[in-house]
């Protein structure tokens, strides 16, 4: 292998690098670490593959429990809207009876209404009926 040296030389602080000759490996070294590297990258590329292949069975899980969950959320719509209808058809049919609930309670008002008018009239009437008692009785006072 290639040792390099560094000399610094003067102030310029020029570097100087020696070599020495290197060695030529052995043919089985050669081939062991040929080896080493060929199985160093097949684990790693092994471990590559295996976390590739986790995260996509992930993927798989979640995609299954998401459609899941949507199936739920559908069948709970269905439910809702089939619901939804039922009251509509609920409301629908209590509605005239809604209505004569309503008319009673406007002619319930206007009767109300009336007698607070019958009752001021009367009033008056008896007013009016105390005023003319009262002179009557004035009237005959003073002819006796």
């Amino acid at each position: 292998m290639a040792r390099k040296k560094q000399d610094q030389i003067g102030e310029d602080d020029a570097v100087v690098e020696t070599a020495e000759e290197t060695t030529k490996p052995a043919e089985a070294d050669i081939t062991g670490l040929c080896q080493d590297v060929f199985s160093k990258m097949a684990t790693y590329l092994t471990g590559e593959l295996t976390a590739a292949s986790e995260y996509y069975k992930l993927l798989q899980n979640m995609n299954k429990l998401t459609s899941l969950k949507y199936l739920e959320m559908k069948d709970t719509a269905v439910n809702i809207s089939r619901n939804l209808k039922d009251l509509n058809q609920k409301s629908a049919a209590l509605q005239p009876y809604l209505d004569q609930i309503t008319l009673s309670e406007e002619k319930a008002a206007a009767l109300e209404q009336a007698a607070y008018t019958l009752d001021a009239y009367s009033k008056k009437l008896e007013a009016k009926h105390k005023k003319l008692e009262r002179q009557r009785k004035h009237a005959l006072a003073q002819r006796l």
